[in-house]
C-alpha cells in the first residue's frame, strides 16, 4: 500500500524535524497543523476501505492521487532540508530562502485538502453501494454451490487425516472447536473436505454441515449456509435471529459436525456461537484459518498446524496430479523433480504446476522450459492459481503492515533473515508509527509477529526468551511481494535478464532493488535522471551517489575505496538525507570523517572492514538508533562532560538503542547520561599500556534499560583494570569473554540479576576450579553456556536454577561431571556437550536415564564430540 506508507513517512519527517534538538529547517506552524490534519483524514480513509477487503477501481484512482500528493510533500520538505544543509556547508546565503519552500508545501496541502473534499462527497455514495452489494449477495447466496464440501484427492496427509478423525470422533463429550491452521495453499481446506466426506464421520454424527466464511463475514450468511447443508431450505426471508433460533432448535439434542472454512476474524465465530448448542454428546466444529492468533481463541492444543510436504510426498502429489495412476516417464523424472523442488513443499503450488503439465505437451523440452520459468508460471493470471489465494492473505493484512510486507520482496531468495537487520530498515523507510508508548522497534516486532501469526512468515529461530530472531519467506510469497510492489510502483527491480529494458517510470522511482553487477550506459543515464530515489539496495555505481541527493537507505560496497581523506567528507555531504547507511571498505581509517555529523537524520550506521580502533565522533548525531562497527572508538573529547542540551555541539542520544562493538568506551557520568535508553551493548577493551585504567565500568549499573550486554577483554587486560564490573538489574542476556572473573564473585555480580534469562560464559570469562551456587540465584535463567573455562567441579542444586531449559558445555577440558541434581530441574529440556571428558558425557547420560525411569522422556542429550 504505497499511499499509506507515504503518508506515514511524511508524518515521520515532520515528527523528526520537530523533535530534533537542532532541526535543519523550521516549519510554519499553520502549515504543519493543516498538513497533519489532511494526512490524518487520508489515513483514516485508507484504513476504512482496506478493512473492506480492497479497493474499487475509483478508490484505486484515489490511492494513486494520495500517494502522489504524499510523495510531493516528502520531496518538497526533504529537498529543502538538503538545500539548507549544503548551503550552510558552503556559506551560500543565496540558497537559504524559504519562500519557494513555503509555496511548494502550500500547494501540496491544497492538493490533499482537495482529495479529502472529494472523498468526503463520494464516501456516502460508496457506502450505499456497499450496502446494496451486501443485500444482493445475501439474496444470491442461496444458489451458491456447495461443492466445496465434497471429497477431493489428498496426497501426503493420510497420517494427519487419521489423527484428526481420532480427535473428531473421540475425546471428551463436550462440544469442541478444533482449528486447522496454516498458510494459504498448505492444504487446510482439502484436509477439511476429506474429513467432512469420510464415511466414519458421516456414520458417527447425526448431522453434518459446511460453511465457507468470507473475509467480509456475515453471521446471517453463515447460518443460512449451515441450514442449507442440513436440508433446511427456504431461509431467504428469515432474519439473523430467526435463522439462529431455527438452527439451535434443529441441532439441540443431536450430535453434529460442522466445518467453518477459512475464518479470518474471531468476530465471525462470536456472531454465531450461541446458536450451536453444547449437547455433551461429542459434537465437533472444525475451523480452518490462516491466523494462528485466531486459532488460539479455540482449543489450539487440540488442533492441527499444517506443515510443508517433504520431498517424497511432494513428488507423489505431483505425479498423481500429472499422471493419475500412471508412472512418470523416466526421461521426465529428473526435470520433474526439479520442478517439484521449486514448489518448496507447498501443496497448492504443486497442484497448480501439475495441473498445467497434465494439459501440456509431455516432452522434455517443454518441461525444461517450464522449470526455467517456474516463477512466471506460478504467477499466471488465473483466478484458480495459487497466487490468487495467497493474495487474499495480503489483502486481509492491516493497512499499516502492508508496506512492511511488500518490502520483504527485497530479501534474497531462500535466505534466513535476522529481524535485527530488517527492523532498522523498516524504521528508516518510515513505515512504522509508534503507539501506546512503544518504540518504533517494538512496534515493528509486533508487525513481524502478526505476519507469523498469519502464516506469511516461517519462523527459523526464536531467542531464549521467546522473541522472534530470524525468519524465512516462502518463494511464492516473495513473488506476491514483488508483483504487488511493482504494480503499486512501490519498488522497481533491475534484473540481468531485463538489463536493456529500462522501466518507463524509472524517473519517478523511489525504491530500486538491483541485482546487476554491470550497468549499460543507457541505464546509467536513465538512473542519473532519477533524482527522487530514496532507497537503493544492491551495488550502487559511484557516479549515481552524486545524483541521489534524497537517498535515505543505502547498502553499498567500498564507498570509501580509493578516495582521498579530503573526499570522504565531500562524499558524505552529498548524502545528507541518509537514514540507514551500510559501508564496506578495505581501507583502514583512523577516523571517520567529521562530516558524517551532517547526516541530520542518520538512524542506523553499519561499518564493515574499517580496521581497528578508528575514532568515531557520533555525539553530534541525536537521531542515531543503531551503530554497528568493528571495534571502533568513540572520541573521548565528546560526551564525558559539557552541556546536555546540545549547545556545545553534542547531544543526549535519547534514540540510541544498539551500540556494537565499541573499543575502550569510558562510562564516565557524561556518557551514561547521554545514552539513557540503550538496550544492547557490545564492548571490547584492549588497552594495556598504562597500568591503572579506569573506564568507570561500575557505572554500567545506571543504564536502567539495558537488556543485552556483551563484554570481551584482550589477553591480560583484567590486570590493568581498576574498574569494578557492576551490571544493571534490567539485563536479560549477558555474554562474557576473557574477563577473568572469579567464581566466588558470581553470586554478587550475576546470580542476583532478577531478569537474566541467557548467560554465556565464554573463554576465560571465569577462572578457578570450583563453582558453588546458592538458593535464590538465577531466578529467571533459561539458557546457560560455559565454554573454555578451567572449572573442574560444579556444586549446585535444582532449586538454584528453577527455570533452566538449556545447558551447553563446550571445551571444558578439566571439568569432571554434571551434578545429578541438574536433572531434577522441571523445566530442563536439553543438555548439549562438545569437547568434554567422557566422564561428563557419562554423567549427562545418567541424568537422562534417571529422568526416563521417572517418566520424564522430554530431556534431550546432544553430544557432538568428546575427549
Amino acid at each position: 500500500m504505497a499511499a499509506y506508507a507515504a503518508l506515514v513517512s511524511v508524518m515521520q519527517i515532520i515528527n523528526q524535524i520537530e523533535s530534533h534538538p537542532r532541526p535543519p529547517i523550521s516549519l510554519h506552524r499553520n502549515q504543519i497543523e493543516s498538513l497533519t490534519q489532511s494526512i490524518t483524514l487520508l489515513q483514516e480513509f485508507l484504513e476504512h476501505y482496506s478493512s473492506h477487503g480492497g479497493y474499487t477501481e475509483e478508490e484505486d484512482i484515489w490511492e494513486i492521487r494520495i500517494a502522489k500528493a504524499a510523495y510531493s510533500a516528502e520531496d518538497v520538505i526533504e529537498s529543502h532540508i538538503v538545500d539548507q544543509i549544503l548551503a550552510r556547508s558552503t556559506n551560500d546565503a543565496e540558497n537559504t530562502s524559504s519562500t519557494e519552500f513555503y509555496q511548494g508545501l502550500q500547494k501540496v496541502i491544497e492538493e490533499m485538502n482537495s482529495i479529502n473534499i472529494e472523498i468526503k462527497e463520494k464516501m456516502v455514495v460508496q457506502d450505499r453501494m456497499r450496502i446494496i452489494k451486501s443485500v444482493t449477495a445475501d439474496a444470491a447466496g442461496s444458489s451458491r454451490s456447495t461443492s466445496g464440501a465434497q471429497k477431493v484427492t489428498m496426497v501426503g496427509f493420510d497420517d494427519v487425516l487419521y489423527q484428526m478423525l481420532d480427535k473428531i470422533t473421540g475425546g471428551r463429550p463436550d462440544r469442541q472447536i478444533i482449528p486447522i491452521v496454516g498458510m494459504g495453499g498448505i492444504g487446510k481446506t482439502t484436509l477439511a473436505r476429506n474429513i467432512y466426506a469420510n464415511p466414519l464421520v458421516r456414520h458417527h454424527f447425526d448431522l453434518c454441515a459446511w460453511s465457507t466464511i468470507s473475509q467480509e463475514y456475515n453471521a446471517r450468511e453463515i447460518l443460512r449456509q449451515v441450514l442449507d447443508h442440513l436440508g433446511k431450505g427456504n431461509t431467504g426471508d428469515l432474519s439473523e435471529e430467526e435463522l439462529g433460533e431455527q438452527l439451535y432448535k434443529y441441532l439441540f439434542g443431536r450430535r453434529y459436525f460442522i466445518v467453518m472454512d477459512d475464518m479470518w476474524d474471531i468476530k465471525a465465530w462470536d456472531g454465531v456461537r450461541n446458536f450451536f448448542p453444547n449437547n455433551d454428546n461429542g459434537s465437533r466444529i472444525v475451523v480452518t484459518t490462516r491466523l494462528a492468533n485466531l486459532a488460539s481463541n479455540f482449543n489450539y492444543s487440540n488442533g492441527l498446524d499444517m506443515k510443508f510436504l517433504d520431498e517424497a510426498t511432494s513428488w507423489n502429489l505431483f505425479s498423481k496430479t500429472v499422471f493419475g495412476e500412471q508412472i512418470c516417464p523416466l526421461e521426465l523424472e529428473d526435470v520433474g523433480k526439479k520442478i517439484v523442488k521449486g514448489c518448496k513443499g507447498l501443496p497448492l503450488s504443486i497442484v497448480v504446476i501439475g495441473g498445467l503439465l497434465s494439459k501440456s505437451e509431455r516432452t522434455r523440452e517443454n518441461w525444461e522450459s517450464i522449470q526455467r520459468n517456474l516463477s512466471s508460471v506460478v504467477n499466471m493470471e488465473d483466478n484458480e492459481s495459487c497466487l490468487q489465494i495467497l493474495y487474499m492473505s495480503y489483502d486481509n493484512l492491516p493497512v499499516c503492515i502492508k508496506p512492511c510486507f511488500l518490502y520483504l520482496g527485497v530479501l534474497p531468495e531462500d535466505d534466513e533473515t535476522p529481524i535485527s537487520q530488517l527492523i532498522p530498515i523498516w524504521v528508516a523507510e518510515g513505515f512504522v508509527t509508534p503507539f501506546d508508548g512503544k518504540s518504533l522497534e517494538e512496534v515493528a516486532e509486533e508487525y513481524l509477529e502478526e505476519l507469523v501469526d498469519r502464516n506469511l512468515l516461517l519462523v527459523e529461530k526464536r531467542n531464549h526468551y521467546g522473541k522472534l530472531k530470524s525468519f524465512k519467506l516462502h518463494d511464492l510469497l516473495r513473488d506476491v511481494c514483488l508483483r504487488e510492489a511493482g504494480k503499486m510502483k512501490f519498488l522497481s527491480v533491475l534484473r540481468e535478464k531485463s538489463i536493456h529494458d529500462i522501466p518507463q517510470d524509472i524517473y519517478s522511482q523511489r525504491r530500486i532493488l538491483s541485482t546487476l553487477w554491470e550497468y549499460p550506459t543507457t541505464l546509467l543515464q536513465s538512473l542519473e535522471a532519477a533524482p527522487l530515489v530514496r532507497t537503493w539496495i544492491g551495488d550502487l555505481p559511484k557516479s549515481l551517489s552524486y545524483n541521489f541527493r534524497l537517498l535515505r537507505v543505502s547498502f553499498s560496497d567500498k564507498y570509501f575505496e580509493e578516495e582521498s581523506s579530503e573526499n570522504y567528507g565531500e562524499f558524505l555531504l552529498r548524502l545528507v538525507n541518509l537514514r540507514f547507511f551500510v559501508v564496506d571498505t578495505d581501507e583502514h581509517l583512523s577516523r571517520i570523517p567529521s562530516a558524517i555529523s551532517s547526516l541530520w537524520n542518520l538512524q542506523t550506521l553499519v561499518l564493515y572492514n574499517m580496521g581497528f580502533d578508528y575514532i568515531f565522533e557520533f555525539w553530534k548525531m541525536p537521531q542515531l538508533r543503531h551503530v554497528m562497527t568493528y571495534e571502533g572508538t568513540l572520541d573521548a573529547a565528546y560526551g564525558l562532560n559539557g552541556d546536555m542540551n546540545g549547545q556545545d555541539g553534542v547531544f543526549v542520544l535519547e534514540n540510541l538503542q544498539s551500540l556494537f562493538v565499541m573499543s575502550n568506551l569510558n562510562f564516565g557520568e557524561g556518557v551514561v547520561r547521554r545514552i539513557p535508553n540503550i538496550k544492547r551493548l557490545k564492548l571490547y577493551y584492549n588497552k594495556t599500556s598504562t597500568k591503572g585504567c579506569d573506564y568507570c565500568l561500575s557505572n554500567l549499573q545506571y543504564l536502567h534499560k539495558l537488556e543485552v550486554l556483551g563484554f570481551r577483554y584482550s589477553n591480560n587486560f583484567h590486570k590493568y583494570l581498576d574498574s569494578e564490573l557492576i551490571f544493571p538489574s534490567s539485563l536479560k542476556k549477558l555474554t562474557l569473554e576473557k574477563t577473568m572473573l572469579h567464581w566466588e564473585d558470581m553470586e554478587i555480580t550475576i546470580g542476583s540479576l532478577p531478569h537474566l534469562q541467557v548467560l554465556k560464559l565464554k573463554m576465560d570469562s571465569f577462572v578457578g576450579i570450583e563453582w558453588e551456587t546458592f538458593e535464590g540465584q538465577f531466578r529467571s535463567l533459561k539458557f546457560l553456556l560455559i565454554e573454555s573455562c578451567d572449572i573442574e567441579r560444579w556444586m549446585t542444586d535444582k532449586t538454584h536454577f528453577p527455570r533452566l531449559e538449556h545447558l551447553v558445555l563446550r571445551k571444558l577440558f578439566w571439568f569432571r561431571e554434571i551434578p545429578l541434581s541438574i536433572g531434577d530441574i522441571l523445566t530442563l529440556q536439553s543438555i548439549e556437550l562438545e569437547d568434554c571428558r567422557a566422564t561428563v558425557v557419562d554423567s549427562a547420560q545418567r541424568i537422562v536415564d534417571e529422568q526416563e525411569e521417572l517418566g520424564n522422556e522430554g530431556l534431550q542429550l546432544r553430544v557432538q564430540k568428546n575427549l
